[in-house]
């Protein structure tokens, strides 16, 4: 018998992860309680983007500390699904997570930077800051699949390819949910820069996807 080298990654720092993320969602619940109950039924009733959709809600803390969910969550979620296709890089475990994390929250953030640079070239700055917060908040809503999917691949079903699969699959149609709804409402205004949106969906959205499924095929 050959033996094999099987690297045991810790539990404690991913139960402590999740701990963080489920305070930061407990808080938000706690501190804005109507808004959590519009935002559970989010994918059902559009309620909490047509009642909260107003400039500055990307810099509401209801919305932060949601962001701030999502990104626990998907970083931790990437992390499992990397591990669990032996793609992975070498390294601190704890330190390559909060690399995932950082890397994340660039994007992010670079993501939101092109979108209003573009708003203002085009002095659509309100109709873009309507459209980010009407994505953004069905990505963090999908961050609360992305968190049932943690619990299970973390103490249940550990190396789980279909989990990381069923994840996957509910978050797109979540977002793409989303963007049927956003399309609905904001027809008139995106028509006539429909062929932007298409760009902007293919460039910032469509594409990282693509090539994470695609990596991790391989």
């Amino acid at each position: 018998m050959i033996p094999i080298e099987k690297t045991i990654i810790s539990l404690d720092w991913m139960t402590i992860a999740m701990f963080v993320g489920l305070l930061i969602l407990a808080l938000g619940k706690y501190l804005y309680h109507s808004k959590f109950f519009n935002f559970v039924i989010l994918p059902f009733n559009d309620k909490y983007v047509l009642l909260h959709n107003k400039k500055g809600q990307l810099l509401n803390w209801f919305h932060i500390l949601l962001t701030l969910f999502q990104l626990v969550n998907l970083s931790l979620f990437v992390f499992i699904a990397l591990s669990i296709f032996n793609a992975i890089p070498e390294g601190n475990p704890l330190t390559v997570f909060f690399v995932l994390m950082g890397c994340l929250a660039l994007f992010q953030l670079l993501k939101f930077s092109v979108q209003f640079l573009k708003a203002y070239a085009f002095n659509t700055q309100e109709l873009v800051s309507g459209l980010v917060f009407s994505k953004t908040s069905y990505f963090n809503y999908g961050s609360l699949v992305l968190c049932v999917a943690n619990i299970i691949l973390i103490y249940i079903l550990k190396d789980s390819k279909t989990i990381v699969y069923t994840a996957i699959i509910l978050i797109l149609l979540i977002n793409g949910i989303g963007i049927v709804k956003l399309l609905k409402n904001y027809q008139k205004a995106v028509f006539p820069y429909f062929v932007y949106f298409i760009l902007y969906l293919c460039a910032l959205e469509i594409a990282p996807l693509v090539i994470i499924g695609s990596y991790l095929k391989d």
